[in-house]
């Protein structure tokens, strides 16, 4: 594939809820440039953008896509984006290297949740974008319908750039409203036609409201239209581009992918009315330098030092690690030694290569605003920054979503521990939303993600790809053990075996404390002599450790040494060590010792209908709502305090509950006493494993 120069170059990410045809799109954009003689289907597992083992096996996206495709002169970078919520990260990825975006809308399913999130996103980023309802040849589908809740729920800006011709499956094509012509699907392509009569009516107000759109652009133009002048077809597509450029204008265009039509209308507006990457960000990019932190700016222009992004890692068992990155200014070539500034290590650039799906285009030079990838970089990771050694930049990370569903990972056969370690760890550089981490407390690894459905195609993948089964299993969770009361013991050891014996006793109380363990000592007379008294503070603190109702951590006590006695010749630290370890188990028992369970902050956006649920949900958890706050765009942040034993399966039952419009955000707060019933069942297991 040859180099194009960035005017010529458009990044533009696919987005939309799952099912709704984005894979198909790029299948029918592959077959309208000759790059593929026939279409695949999902449902067969041939397309080209998802070929992993995973997407095949379930018929969806699970990771971003590259597709670049040359359509007139000019290069198109389609990133396929998952449409399933737990892939959300896949997502933000795609996001941060595409200039716009096209947002697919299945035409007999309407705005759907992803639709919602797709344009959340996009408006966020202030991205423009292309709505394209696809699927126009299916039955009962309603176009004016469509285009009303479009402008209902994302506004007036929403533009159609096209009137169907035909419905159901008598759709064959459609009026562009902008040029004015026809295009009708002859069965085996789409082609010009003349507007067919009696669509006037309904092409009349869209043109006016388009026309009223590029008045507003240009304040010239704003007076040649209250001058009731005729705009050109040149004036027109300008002014229509910089509503689009601003986000003021979201053009909607009708199709359907799978009968490629509509396809050479979405290339030309791809190109007419998407950035560049000159486009974006005035042209530039600001960053650091790595070692001082003064802030650098970079154009998007091949003659600049050399900088780049990671966006994705894919982690190949056979290939190796493959780096997919997007050029922000200068140019890559074969065989470049660059700088990792996140990691301040040094990287040379073996294959240079383009992805279309899993084949690799291979080219000697990649250059600014285009995006590329390359194998066996030794140090770079997702968001890392690659640049020029004598010029350094480091530009911002990309900011993943944190996980909010944790499984405990245990192997399936004996002695798979060190290959779990190794695939989960190379799983994670792969997937950034992904996170790995051992429990020194409960001696579990765990490992977190978005929802159900990422963590178990990790498995599959750690099963498929490195040879290794596991289950999942809930964690365990970091109980603590404290006590309510007071209590005053004598704890004693003494033995005799012949030679020199063991003798140790001490009277120490016990009371609660704010701190997490406290030792004083108000000996009288040298009835314990001060060379022990360490000894004692030794076992206590080691008695903490494991406490006697369910062998938790002991916490929030004050031990006070009191009294004791010693023998001359058989007294020593390991005997008085000894001595307090009985007093600690004897006084915990009888100072009302009682279980404290870990305590949650949790945040919870939602939209504003579904507040009663998630309040009842949040009371039979356990939970205390603390209160309440709006966070705009209909959504409302509920805050809460709930145990964490309760939160195990929130991430999956929000999503239910809100049929995936909510989110949450969740950290470990403080802890507080169990209640009875609870703890008799936590202190039963516990000893049962015992």
């Amino acid at each position: 594939m040859k180099n194009y120069k960035v005017d010529r170059i458009r990044n533009v990410a696919l987005l939309g809820h799952g099912g709704c045809g984005k894979t198909t799109l790029t299948e029918s954009m592959l077959y309208t440039t000759k790059v593929i003689k026939r279409t695949g289907k999902v449902e067969d597992g041939n397309t080209v953008s998802d070929f992993d083992k995973e997407e095949i096996a379930r018929g969806f996206s699970i990771g971003t896509s590259v597709i670049p495709v040359e359509w007139n002169n000019s290069k198109y970078n389609f990133l396929d984006a998952p449409g399933y919520f737990d892939f959300s990260g896949e997502v933000i990825s795609s996001l941060r290297v595409a200039g716009g975006a096209i947002m697919l809308i299945d035409a007999t399913s309407g705005v759907e949740v992803g639709t919602e999130k797709a344009w959340k996103y996009t408006e966020e980023r202030k991205m423009p974008k292309i709505l394209f309802i696809n699927k126009m040849d299916k039955e009962n589908v309603n176009y004016d319908k469509l285009i009303s809740e479009l402008r209902e729920k994302f506004g007036k800006k929403v533009a159609p750039f096209a009137i169907p011709i035909g419905e159901g499956e008598g759709f064959k094509g459609f009026v562009n409203v902008v040029d004015m012509i026809g295009r009708e699907y002859n069965g085996k392509e789409c082609v010009d036609v003349e507007v067919p009569a009696g669509l006037e009516d309904k092409i009349a107000p869209v043109r006016e409201m388009l026309i009223e759109s590029v008045a507003e652009s240009d304040e010239e133009l704003l007076e040649k239209f209250f001058e009731g002048e005729e705009f050109t077809t040149e004036e027109i597509h300008e002014g229509l581009r910089k509503g689009v450029l601003a986000g003021e204008v979201v053009p909607v265009l009708v199709g359907s992918a799978t009968n490629s039509i509509g396809i050479h209308t979405l290339f030309g507006m791809v190109y007419d009315y998407m950035p560049t990457p000159k486009d974006m960000h005035n042209g530039e990019y600001e960053g650091v330098h790595p070692d001082s932190d003064k802030e650098l700016v970079r154009k998007v222009d091949e003659k600049e030092p050399f900088s780049a992004l990671i966006f994705k890692t894919i982690v190949d068992p056979f290939v190796g690690k493959i780096s997919l990155f997007k050029v922000y200014s200068g140019k890559l070539a074969k065989d470049m030694e660059v700088l990792n500034a996140n990691k301040d290590e040094k990287e040379k650039i073996g294959s240079l290569f383009m992805l279309r799906g899993k084949n690799q285009l291979e080219c000697s030079e990649i250059v600014a605003g285009d995006i590329g990838a390359t194998a066996k970089l030794q140090y770079t990771e997702t968001g890392d920054t690659l640049c020029d050694k004598k010029d350094p930049i480091k530009y911002h990370g990309i900011q993943f979503p944190q996980p909010c569903l944790f499984m405990c990972v245990e192997p399936k056969s004996k002695g798979d521990e060190e290959k779990i370690g190794v695939s989960l760890h190379r799983l994670t550089e792969e997937d950034p939303t992904f996170i790995v981490e051992r429990n020194t407390e409960t001696k579990q690894l765990l490992i977190g993600g978005q929802g159900n459905m990422q963590l178990t195609v990790i498995t599959n993948k750690m099963k498929n790809n490195f040879g290794v089964e596991v289950d999942l299993s809930d964690p365990k969770i970091a109980y603590r053990e404290t006590i309510k009361g007071n209590a005053t013991v004598q704890g004693k050891h003494k033995k005799q075996s012949g030679g020199s014996g063991q003798y140790g006793d001490v009277h120490i109380s016990f009371e609660p404390s704010t701190e997490d363990f406290e030792f004083q000592e108000k000996i009288f007379g040298g009835s314990v002599p001060k060379q022990y008294i360490p000894a004692v503070e030794k076992g206590l603190r080691d008695s903490i450790e494991k406490g006697p109702l369910a062998g938790f951590p002991v916490v929030n006590v004050r031990a006070t040494l009191l009294d004791g006695s010693y023998h001359a010749v058989d007294s020593s630290e390991m005997a008085f060590k000894i001595a307090a370890s009985l007093a600690f188990k004897k006084g915990i028992q009888q100072a009302k010792p009682v279980l404290l369970e870990p305590i949650m902050h949790v945040e919870v956006l939602i939209p504003e209908d579904y507040m009663g649920d998630i309040m009842g949900d949040m009371n039979k958890r356990r939970g205390r709502i603390l209160g309440m706050e709006p966070a705009g765009a209909g959504y409302q942040k509920v805050i809460a305090e709930a145990p964490q034993s309760e939160m195990f399966k929130y991430a999956p039952d929000l999503r239910s509950m809100t049929q995936a419009r909510g989110s949450f955000t969740m950290r470990f707060e403080r802890y507080d006493e169990l209640p009875g019933q609870l703890a008799q069942k936590v202190i039963e297991e516990a000893n049962k494993e015992d």
